[in-house]
Formats: C-alpha cells, sequence, structure tokens
C-alpha cells in the first residue's frame, strides 16, 4: 500500500516539478504576460478564424457553380452518346442498302444459281446449313505479360490470352478443311476480312471482339469438324490449350445461320469481260 500512496502523491516525477517551478520562476510558459503579446496571440486567433470563414464561404459559392458544371457535362455525354447510336444505327441501314444493291446487281449479272453461289461465296448473302460450332475463350486466369503482350513472359509465367494470330490460324485451318461459310461472334467473313489487334482486343474488320469467340464455319458437319482437328491448325490449338489454358469446344451442328456481310466494297479488282479477254 505504500507504493501505490507515494505514487498517488507524487503523480510527476520529481524532476518534472523542478523543471515547471523552475519554469514558472522565470516567468515562462503559461499564458503571455505582456500586453504585446496578448494581442499577437489574438491576432492570430482572428486570423485563423477568417481565413476558415473565407474558406467555407468560397466553399459554399462554388458548391453551385461545381455542380452546375457537373450536369452540364452529364447532358453533354448523353447527348453525344445519342449521337453516336444514330449514326451507328445509319451506318448499319446503309450497310443494308449497299448488300440489297450488291445482291441486286449479281442476280442481274448472274442470274439463277450463279448469283446464288456468288452471293454465298461473296458472303454478300446469309446462309444456313450444317457445320461446326468452335468457341474459343482465354484461360481462366488469363493476364498480360511483363512485355505488355498476350502471352507474353513475365519471369516464369505465362499468360493465356487469345491473340490475332491465333485466330487468323483457326479461321484458315477451316477454310483449308472445307468450310464454305465462317463467321466468328456473329461477323461474317469474306475474302476481304482482316483479323487483327488493337491492344488487347481483336478486330474483324476493324470491329473489336470480346471472348469468349464463337467461330461458326457452315459445312459437312462430322467431317469437317475432324479434318480441322487432324490439321496443323487444329493441334496448334490443340497445343494452346495443352501449354497455355486456352479453353475451346468443338461440336457439329446440324444447322447453323451465318449472317451476310456489312458490306462487300471492291475498289481495285475489275471483271474480265470478253472484251477485255479479246
Amino acid at each position: 500500500m505504500s507504493l501505490l500512496t507515494n505514487v498517488m502523491d507524487h503523480s510527476l516525477d520529481d524532476g518534472y516539478v523542478e523543471a515547471a517551478a523552475r519554469k514558472k520562476a522565470e516567468g515562462g510558459g503559461g499564458m503571455p504576460k505582456t500586453l504585446r503579446a496578448k494581442l499577437g496571440l489574438a491576432a492570430g486567433l482572428v486570423l485563423a478564424a477568417l481565413v476558415v470563414t473565407v474558406g467555407a464561404v468560397q466553399a459554399r459559392v462554388a458548391a453551385p457553380v461545381v455542380a452546375k458544371e457537373r450536369e452540364e457535362l452529364i447532358d453533354r455525354i448523353e447527348g453525344e452518346t445519342s449521337a453516336a447510336d444514330e449514326l451507328e444505327k445509319s451506318v448499319d441501314e446503309l450497310r443494308g442498302e449497299v448488300g440489297a444493291r450488291q445482291r441486286e446487281a449479281l442476280e442481274k449479272s448472274g442470274g439463277g444459281d450463279r448469283a446464288d453461289l456468288m452471293g454465298v461465296l461473296s458472303g454478300a448473302v446469309e446462309v444456313h446449313g450444317p457445320g461446326v460450332k468452335l468457341v474459343v475463350d482465354d484461360a481462366k486466369d488469363a493476364g498480360t505479360g511483363g512485355d505488355g503482350q498476350p502471352r507474353g513472359t513475365s519471369g516464369f509465367s505465362d499468360t493465356g490470352r487469345i491473340r490475332d494470330r491465333d485466330m487468323q490460324r483457326v479461321v484458315n485451318g477451316l477454310w483449308e478443311s472445307g468450310a464454305e461459310a465462317v463467321s466468328i461472334n456473329g461477323q461474317r467473313l469474306t475474302a476481304l476480312s482482316a483479323i487483327r489487334a488493337a491492344g488487347d482486343a481483336i478486330l474483324v474488320d476493324n470491329r473489336p471482339l470480346v471472348p469468349p469467340y464463337t467461330v461458326l464455319a457452315v459445312g459437312d458437319g462430322e467431317r469437317l469438324s475432324t479434318t480441322f482437328q487432324d490439321s496443323a491448325d487444329g493441334l496448334y490449338l490443340h497445343a494452346l490449350q495443352e501449354n497455355y489454358g486456352i479453353r475451346t469446344a468443338i461440336s457439329a451442328a446440324e444447322d447453323l445461320r451465318l449472317p451476310a456481310a456489312p458490306s462487300v466494297i471492291v475498289r481495285t479488282a475489275q471483271p474480265i469481260t470478253e472484251k477485255g479477254t479479246s
């Protein structure tokens, strides 16, 4: 109990007590003693209060302006989005008109079965029939490698992203295996189609696609599936699955429907006429 009583009676160390007494005797510590010091303290407090008040007033005045600018920006974004949607709709309508005129021209130039065949081969008409459905998707833990490229190497870890050249090999392998018409995610491929990359996205005829990539190919279903899987491109796809975890699934289908290409515009090639060959 004596220890507890001593702690209660002497809550401060003796050194602290002596220092406080010495500082008090010298006139230091506590509130300012002179009038000048008191005026300085008062001026400092007034200045601090003034700064806080001015800041609060400015914030209150600026708040409606910021809110108004934000609303105006939102209105502009919504307006531009609507305009972009209208333009995209107009582009789709014009593409449909171009496709209709091309089909009309094919019918007039060839006529009958020849015109239908030309429309199918050029991708200008919608087609349906048996074939295969091939779904290709990135690996579950796909990412970007240290060099910023899909399936680039970062240390000892390789990623599992589908690249544009992978899709090129898939499509070329299907054509070589006997496909008569091919589409990727609803985008019909023609002799003028290009599969390219823009950053991490794969573009088909300048339209970005997102995984999973669904490839539809019209042809002899079972034979087309077997021939493709046994081909060099099919084995390449299988190697991607084994080595990088890329997911694939192929199946034969009794009836697939492929849309017509948005537009088939030829700017350079000219047909050979009888007059030109003489």
